[in-house]
C-alpha cells in the first residue's frame, strides 16, 4: 500500500502526536496556518522544518486563526480530502453570514437585527449585540437604553434561559450545559457538563450540518424558561479538549478517516 502524505494543521502537539502514533504515512504538522500552493490540482504545503513545500494528499484542519478564511478557501479550491470538509468550514468561518444561512434552515430561528459601525440604537428592552468572528464570549454586549456600536453587529433580544451546545463529531452527538458566572456562558467553566440530549435540538443541528455541508458542528442554543428554544450560533471548529471523551472520539474519528482514505486508494 502507498501511504499518503498528510498535513495536520492547527492541532496542539499532544493531539498531533496521538494521530502520528495511530496512522501510517508521512505527516507535516503546523500548529498555525502554513503557506500553501495549489497548482494543477495538487496541494503543496510548507515543510514543518526547512525550506520549500511538499505535495500533500489530505489535510486535517482544526483551528481558528485571524485572517484564515482565505486559507480555508484555498483548501476548498483544491477540493481534495480534507477533514473537516473545507467547504463547510468556509461557509461558517464568518459568524454573521453563517448565522444568516443557519436562520434559513433552523427550526429555532429568531428575528435578528443589524447595526452598522458607529450607528446608535435605543431600546427599552434588553438586547445583545454580537460582532467579529471570535467565540468564547468575546465581542458581545448586553444593553438597554442608548448604545453606539463599535463594529458592524447583529442585534438580538436577550434570551433568558439555559445555554446548551449540541456537538456532533464522527457520527456521535453530545449535549453540553454551558456555564459561567455572568450572562455569558461557555464550555470552559468547571461546572460545564454533559446532559441528556434534546431530540429536537439534535434534529435541528443535524439538519444544519447537512444543509451547510459540515463534517463537525457545534450549535449553541438557549432554552428559555417557557420552553421556547433559540439558535444562537454555529461553531465550525468546536472545542475538542474540554472533555476527554470528546477529545478521544475526535482523534479516533480523524485516524479512522485517514485510514479509510488510504484503503480507498487504487
Amino acid at each position: 500500500m502507498t501511504h499518503n502524505r498528510i498535513a495536520v494543521i492547527g492541532l496542539h502537539e499532544e493531539e498531533y502526536q496521538h494521530i502520528r502514533e495511530h496512522v501510517e504515512g508521512l505527516i507535516i504538522w503546523h500548529q498555525s496556518v502554513p503557506k500553501i500552493r495549489v497548482t494543477d490540482g495538487t496541494l503543496y504545503v510548507e515543510k514543518s522544518h526547512g525550506v520549500g513545500m511538499l505535495p500533500v494528499d489530505k489535510v486535517v484542519y482544526h483551528g481558528i486563526f485571524e485572517n484564515d478564511l482565505d486559507f480555508i478557501s484555498g483548501l476548498a479550491l483544491w477540493n481534495g480530502p480534507c477533514f473537516p470538509n473545507a467547504y463547510g468550514m468556509m461557509e461558517c468561518r464568518l459568524k454573521i453570514p453563517c448565522l444568516v444561512k443557519a436562520m434559513k434552515y433552523s427550526r429555532f430561528s429568531s428575528p435578528r437585527g443589524f447595526i452598522s459601525e458607529g450607528a446608535y440604537v435605543t431600546t427599552e428592552t434588553e438586547r445583545v449585540a454580537k460582532w467579529g468572528n471570535w467565540h468564547c464570549g468575546e465581542n458581545k454586549h448586553k444593553f438597554t437604553g442608548n448604545w453606539e456600536s463599535p463594529e458592524h453587529a447583529v442585534l438580538e433580544p436577550y434570551f433568558d434561559g439555559d445555554a446548551v451546545r449540541i456537538l456532533h463529531i464522527g457520527g456521535k452527538s453530545w449535549q453540553i450545559s454551558l456555564e459561567g458566572d455572568t450572562w455569558l456562558k461557555s464550555i470552559h467553566p468547571d461546572n460545564a457538563r454533559f446532559m441528556e440530549i434534546d431530540p429536537e435540538l439534535l434534529e435541528d443541528t443535524l439538519k444544519l450540518k447537512e444543509r451547510i455541508g459540515m463534517d463537525v458542528i457545534a450549535n449553541d442554543y438557549i432554552v428559555c424558561r417557557d420552553g421556547t428554544k433559540h439558535l444562537l450560533e454555529i461553531n465550525h471548529i468546536p472545542n475538542i479538549t474540554r472533555f476527554e471523551e470528546v477529545r478521544m472520539h475526535f482523534l479516533k474519528t480523524v485516524a479512522d478517516w485517514i485510514r479509510k482514505e488510504e484503503d480507498d486508494m487504487p
